[in-house]
C-alpha cells in the first residue's frame, strides 16, 4: 500500500501535468490491446524519418549476455575516475516501453542502478502517471558509467558505451522508446537538433520501435513549468502502447 503522504505526492504532481482524472481501465496496457472506442480522437502525431546506423547485434543476445560482456569495463577512461560501479540498466527484459537517460549520477554509482536520485523519483512519478510501474518498463543510460562531477559524456566515452545500450534495445526490442534529455536524445536519432524542437514528435527507430524524446527529469526539478509538456509527450507515448502490436 502507498504511504498517504507518497500518494499525495503523486496527485499534486499529477495536478501539475494537468491530469484531472486516473482511469482504472487495464485494457490499454495489454499487449495488442486497441484504444477504447469511447475515448476522444487523438490527433495524428507527425513523424519524422530517422534512420539510425544500426550495429551487427548477434541474434543469441540476452540482456545477463550484455552485462557479462561488459565485466568490470575499463573501456575507456571513466573507470579511473571515480566510477563506484557499472550501472547497467534495470525493470523488465521484455518492456514494451524503454526510457533512455544520459549517464549516471551520484545515486546512481553508489546503488549501481539507474534513477535512483531526485530526478528518479520524479520519474517514478512520470511513469505512475500512465498507468505503469517502474517494474512494467526498462530503464538505461548511455553511459554506463558516472563522469566525474557529473559533466557530459566525452565521445570516446559514448563511442565505447553506445553499442552496448544498442544491443541493449535490440534485446528488450521495446514498442516505444522515451530519449530523456538532450543527449540521449541526439544520439538516438542523431542529430544535434535542440530538445524542445524535438520533443513533440514521433520518431521511427530501428526495427519497429518509436522513439519520443522528451525533457530530462533533472531538467523539470530546474523548470517545474515544462512539466506539463512532459505530460503531452507522456499521452503520446501511452497512446502509441495502446495501439502497438
Amino acid at each position: 500500500m502507498i504511504p498517504r503522504r507518497d500518494l499525495a505526492d503523486h496527485l499534486r504532481f499529477f495536478e501539475e501535468l494537468g491530469v484531472r482524472g486516473i482511469s482504472r481501465d487495464p485494457r490499454w496496457r495489454e499487449r495488442g490491446a486497441s484504444a477504447s472506442a469511447d475515448q476522444p480522437a487523438v490527433p495524428a502525431v507527425p513523424v519524422v524519418p530517422v534512420v539510425p546506423v544500426e550495429p551487427v547485434v548477434p541474434d543469441t543476445d540476452s540482456l545477463p549476455a550484455i552485462r557479462e560482456t561488459i565485466g568490470d569495463c575499463t573501456r575507456c577512461k571513466l573507470h579511473a575516475l571515480g566510477r563506484t560501479q557499472i550501472v547497467f540498466g534495470a525493470g523488465n527484459p521484455q518492456a514494451r516501453l524503454m526510457f533512455v537517460g544520459e549517464a549516471p549520477g551520484a545515486d546512481e554509482d553508489v546503488q549501481g542502478e539507474p534513477f535512483v536520485g531526485r530526478a528518479g523519483q520524479l520519474l517514478t512519478k512520470i511513469i505512475e502517471s500512465i498507468g505503469l510501474e517502474r517494474s512494467d518498463v526498462y530503464i538505461a543510460n548511455v553511459i554506463k558509467c558516472r563522469p566525474p562531477g557529473n559533466r557530459n559524456p566525452e565521445p570516446d566515452e559514448v563511442a565505447q558505451c553506445q553499442p552496448f545500450l544498442f544491443r541493449q534495445i535490440d534485446t528488450i526490442r521495446p514498442r516505444v522508446i522515451v530519449a530523456l534529455g538532450t543527449f540521449a536524445a541526439h544520439l538516438l536519432i542523431g542529430t544535434d537538433v535542440p530538445i524542445s524542437r524535438l520533443r513533440g514528435r514521433v520518431h521511427p527507430f530501428r526495427h519497429d520501435s518509436q522513439l519520443i524524446p522528451t525533457f530530462h527529469p533533472a531538467y523539470l526539478l530546474r523548470s517545474p513549468e515544462r512539466k506539463r509538456e512532459v505530460w503531452e509527450d507522456m499521452k503520446k507515448v501511452r497512446e502509441l502502447l495502446a495501439n502497438a502490436p
